[in-house]
């Protein structure tokens, strides 16, 4: 896409009306919020209680820039995500200088472990390699940039917490809540690749998301004939099934349980939980599979749809009562991953954030 995302209310008393009165880096603006958007505006967002590394952020951008990257907790922009090109709130990379990038990546390490801040820079490298595959022609319209992805930051009115931000542009969607007593949620949390295996030039063969690939197909060749045949749903969708809402919509289990699996299966699919758990920080990632254990590991279900060997179209998903992790690497023959964990209690905060405001003084 040509144009960058228009930028809207400023969390910074003052600073709004510069915002919605011109473009912002050749951006034209976004349409006015609705009427709870509006009132939240009038109120001047304190970030000063924010942790350190998105005041370090904060204090690298001018004006204008942090009246772009933040916006008020109860904005409904907070709630959507997109994992495909297209305009996005916040301040993208572009208009970062080198100190800010570096800060705005602090953020995310905040969210992420290490491993998924590789798999994070892995993805955005990606764009380049699919730029040079796809060639100028589809680039005028696709916008295979490292450049446009953005950081939003949502913070409240009167305190540090809650608040959450988001990192997001094409195959990534990191998005958190700070719930200071109630812990971190890191969900959804989406990565994709494209090409999953980089066909040819110096990186022949690189695969950014390799290990979710591989450990799926060897718990999959594990399992004898009659549990294949439970695991097995169809034909690949051709995509994740969860789509992009705020929370996920029911779903019924299917797929081969964990109460089914062997011992040595179980510790596989427990290996491969632990893989995607494991791109989030370390805190959140632990409350997570205490989550997940406490809700009864055996009632996890593990569902295959597609080929049974790799360079394919397959996917697979794990549900249990409080996570759904799906993967699909259907597009282009099986070259094409998207993969996502999303909680279906406290995608965003959830049923945490519920519990947060109960815990608070009404105020009217």
């Amino acid at each position: 896409m040509a144009s960058l995302v228009a930028y809207i209310r400023s969390g910074v008393a003052g600073l709004l009306s510069a915002v919605l009165s011109g473009a912002l880096f050749g951006c034209s603006a976004q349409p006015p919020r609705d009427a709870v958007g509006a009132r939240s505006a009038d109120a001047s967002a304190d970030t000063s209680a924010v942790p350190v590394a998105a005041r370090a952020f904060l204090a690298t951008l001018d004006a204008r820039q942090r009246a772009a990257a933040t916006f008020p907790f109860d904005d409904p922009e907070r709630t959507r995500w997109a994992y495909v090109p297209q305009k996005r709130a916040g301040i993208p990379l572009q208009a970062m200088d080198a100190p800010q990038r570096a800060a705005a990546f602090g953020v995310l390490g905040t969210g992420l472990s290490e491993r998924g801040t590789r798999l994070a820079r892995g993805i955005i490298e990606l764009e380049n390699t699919l730029r040079e595959i796809e060639g100028p022609v589809a680039n005028l319209w696709m916008r295979r940039d490292p450049e446009l992805y953005y950081l939003a930051l949502f913070v409240g009115p009167d305190g540090p917490q809650p608040w959450g931000w988001r990192f997001e542009g094409h195959h990534l969607s990191v998005n958190v809540t700070e719930l200071g007593p109630h812990g971190q949620i890191v969900a959804p949390l989406f990565m994709g690749a494209n090409p999953a295996r980089i066909p040819s030039g110096p990186r022949a063969g690189a695969r950014v998301l390799g290990a979710e690939e591989d450990l799926a197909f060897a718990l999959l060749h594990m399992l004898d004939p009659q549990q294949r045949a439970r695991a097995t749903i169809g034909e690949s969708p051709g995509n994740i099934v969860t789509g992009t809402d705020p929370a996920v919509r029911p779903m019924a289990f299917a797929g081969l349980s964990a109460a089914e699996m062997t011992v040595a299966q179980q510790r596989q699919l427990r290996r491969l939980l632990e893989l995607y758990a494991g791109r989030m920080a370390d805190s959140a990632a632990h409350a997570q599979l205490q989550r997940i254990e406490g809700a009864g590991f055996e009632r996890l279900h593990f569902a295959w749809a597609g080929a049974d060997q790799p360079r394919r179209p397959h996917y697979y998903r794990i549900h249990g009562p409080t996570v759904i992790v799906e993967y699909d690497n259907s597009p282009g023959g099986g070259n094409h991953i998207h993969s996502v964990w999303r909680d279906l209690e406290n995608d965003f905060g959830g049923d945490l954030l519920r519990k947060h405001h109960a815990r608070r003084p009404h105020r009217p």
